[in-house]
């Protein structure tokens, strides 16, 4: 809901650019990126209860609090623009984005520990109840992502902005308690759960990265790994830590960390991963900025992320079906280029009728001229600009309309449909090939990292994913009119195309020759006389 909700509210503050909207991404792609493997060390060397419960109550406060902040904005904004010439609005701006970026932080710790650790360990040995049980988590988060910006798009669009953060604010407040019971039964009905070696964490700190020869033994790259035999390292005795020491460990632990990912067999499946965060092609802020520019309404987009969330639900029931007909590598292949094929549907609508891409206009223009030329933040548009911007565009999509006694010879003419069509078309239909290579990724990560290091290897495949993700908002910073939007639109479908190459190239030299026999058995419990050389299900 917030993920939503959020983009409108930013773009609502900043009138119809999506400059705020993409440095909201920058700062929350930038603390991930160097904060990622911190987090899931931070996941590693605690007691599984504890991170859930920090991690759901810190993200759900953080959510609360810039709810209650945006109110207090959209009430008053008239007078904080004229306060000390717009500086205070502008500090409000960046108090926002940083409560809300540490929601985030704490939402890339939550999914850490339950859908890379929790599941693992209550799935046992079994892979297939794995694959189901991803399969289950994503649908439920489809299922929310289809009510839950319904819900708030109907709010803000026949209510208001303030009313949409009022609702968040109490809904994440309900949400929290519920959410926090559910993990107490959950730990409860699991006991495996309360058991995580301390061993393990105060001898692997250190040498994370200096082990790998000894650990990566050819039967754990086919099977699950519940926790790795300790039993040959000796305890070392206590030093004292110097300050020094203390300063310097963070920076070992994100060297270590990046160091370890690299050496991981799957290590091209988790880049081919996160090339595709490398796009505007989804429904992020950028994209539902951009959407929302161009005279599409809250409501609309609402509507629109459901359906985009049905074709993901509809992926991850691909997503079990395919792994059991063809194993889970193959999987990721098929995934991959039912994604690729829907996107050429986002490339055809660069070129039709209707679409904004104009490369005379320069994409400095705005800020340029709000930079140096003294010009005020913006704040709310005014209906006036927004039915000027809606570019006469029908009621239904921006609740805009020409004014009655407007001379009809002077009303801008409406925009074709049909590139706007195409490319949310595109995008919601490559939902399906998208969320099954995710889950695809996902399972070769849980089943090829060792128990261990789950925390740090996954944030550090986060901090991967956020640094593509970061990039793609520096080509947002770089042109944020919509003008440039459809060049935006080819990069992203090219790095689209180089992630599914690098898949390629994981699955090629894991699976050799058999790489096209779409028919391996696939066991529910991965055998200890697994063959060596391939990665989880064949």
């Amino acid at each position: 809901m917030w993920h939503f909700a959020v983009s409108v509210f930013l773009v609502e503050l900043y009138g119809n650019s999506l400059l705020l909207t993409a440095v909201y991404g920058l700062v929350v792609a930038g603390s991930v990126l160097l904060l990622g493997a911190l987090i899931g060390d931070w996941v590693d060397k605690n007691s599984r209860l504890k991170v859930a419960q920090t991690s759901l109550i810190v993200q759900n406060s953080s959510v609360i609090l810039c709810g209650v902040i945006l109110m207090i904005i959209f009430l008053f904004k008239t007078q904080l623009l004229t306060l000390y010439h717009g500086w205070l609005l502008t500090l409000c701006y960046i108090l926002v984005i940083t409560i809300a970026n540490i929601a985030n932080l704490a939402s890339t710790a939550t999914a850490i520990t339950i859908q890379r650790d929790w599941i693992v360990v209550v799935a046992g040995e079994d892979r297939s109840k794995l694959a189901d049980m991803n399969a289950t988590i994503r649908r439920i988060d489809q299922l929310t992502n289809i009510l839950a910006p319904m819900a708030v798009g109907q709010i803000m669009t026949f209510g208001s902005p303030m009313i949409g953060c009022g609702f968040i604010s109490g809904w994440n407040l309900m949400s929290m308690c519920v959410e926090y019971l559910l993990l107490w039964k959950v730990y409860q009905k699991t006991p495996t759960l309360a058991h995580k070696s301390a061993k393990v964490e105060a001898s692997e700190l250190k040498p994370l990265n200096v082990k790998k020869e000894s650990d990566m033994k050819p039967a754990e790259g086919v099977q699950l790994i519940i926790e790795k035999d300790v039993a040959g390292f000796e305890p070392q005795p206590e030093k004292e830590v110097g300050c020094a020491a203390r300063i310097a460990e963070p920076f070992i632990t994100f060297r270590d960390g990046w160091v370890a990912y690299y050496n991981q067999p799957v290590f091209l499946a988790g880049m081919g991963l996160a090339f595709l965060y490398m796009t505007v092609l989804g429904f992020d802020c950028i994209t539902t900025g951009y959407a929302y520019t161009q005279g599409l309404s809250g409501s609309v987009l609402s509507l629109l992320m459901g359906a985009s969330a049905v074709t993901g639900i509809m992926g991850t029931v691909a997503f079990t079906w395919l792994r059991r007909k063809c194993g889970l590598i193959r999987t990721g292949l098929i995934s991959g280029v039912a994604q690729f094929a829907c996107l050429i549907l986002c490339v055809v609508s660069v070129f039709m009728p209707g679409s904004p891409m104009d490369l005379t206009v320069s994409p400095f223009a705005d800020i340029s001229a709000r930079l140096f030329e003294n010009e005020p933040l913006p704040t709310i548009a005014s209906p006036e600009s927004e039915m000027i911007f809606a570019t006469g565009m029908p009621n239904l999509l921006n609740g805009s309309i020409a004014p009655a006694d407007s001379d009809p010879e002077m009303s801008p003419e409406p925009v074709p449909l049909i590139s706007v069509s195409l490319l949310f078309a595109g995008v919601i239909a490559a939902r399906v090939g998208l969320w099954s290579f995710d889950l695809t990724v996902t399972q070769l990560l849980q089943e090829n990292v060792i128990e261990s290091e789950r925390g740090i290897i996954n944030g550090v495949q986060n901090s991967m994913n956020y640094l593509l993700d970061l990039l793609h908002f520096i080509m947002v910073i770089l042109a944020p009119n919509p003008e440039a939007f459809g060049l935006l639109v080819l990069i992203s479908v090219s790095f689209v195309a180089m992630g599914h190459i690098m898949y390629f190239r994981f699955a090629q030299k894991s699976l050799g020759k058999q790489l096209f026999v779409c028919h391996t058995p696939d066991p529910k419990t991965a055998p200890d006389s697994s063959p060596p050389g391939n990665t989880s299900t064949v």
